[in-house]
């Protein structure tokens, strides 16, 4: 995995990012040694116009792309160390308790220890889920909160460029089709998309 450094470097403690760092390579080296799943979860969305950073087209004529304004398909996400992916996806807003939902079906299905990397984003910090995340941490799943500004310590950050830039296509999609291409990538992750984590 390239990691590139953050456009917001600036805001970061250096010290707090390498302690964040390191505890990461700790996780990884209990992960690769069958002792706990190493989970890295996130959101992310989808427009029905894909974004066009970039295109060939014959001179003298203008690119176009139609842009109407549509919905946005969120998705949740979580790569875990043993390889596979679980997802959700939804047209409405990502919410405190979509989270908690989502962990908990997650810690249903996972017999190991189980280590949730996550960004520091609002919903995953909310003072709703509190009680919630403290029964869970009794339960055994650790949550591991990245330090602040640091995308690139999430791999699954790698997993959205990929998809968004090089898996989908650029074209405009309807609804139906926009979620056909997402289920397309996760339920062929491993084997027709990869990625190194």
């Amino acid at each position: 995995m390239v990691a590139h450094a953050p456009q917001l470097g600036k805001k970061r403690d250096a010290a707090v990012f390498a302690q964040s760092s390191e505890e990461l390579d700790k996780l990884r080296i209990q992960a690769q040694a069958g002792e706990i799943e190493l989970a890295y979860l996130d959101e992310a969305g989808f427009a029905q116009v894909h974004p066009n950073r970039s295109a060939w087209t014959p001179r003298g004529e203008q690119h176009l792309i139609e842009a109407p304004s549509g919905k946005r398909l969120n998705v949740m996400v979580v790569l875990l160390s043993s390889g596979t992916v679980g997802y959700a996806y939804y047209w409405y807003t990502s919410t405190a308790e979509l989270f908690l939902g989502f962990v908990n079906d997650l810690a249903q299905r996972v017999s190991k220890p189980l280590v949730i990397v996550l960004g520091n984003a609002s919903i995953h910090r909310a003072g709703a889920i509190q009680g919630a995340l403290v029964l869970f941490k009794k339960q055994g799943l650790k949550f591991e909160f990245l330090s602040p500004y640091s995308p690139e310590l999430n791999c699954i950050e790698v997993m959205w460029r990929l998809m968004k830039h090089r898996w989908l296509a650029a074209k405009r999609r309807t609804e139906a089709e926009l979620e056909r291409a997402v289920e397309h990538v996760f339920k062929h992750f491993g084997s027709q998309f990869k990625m190194d984590f």
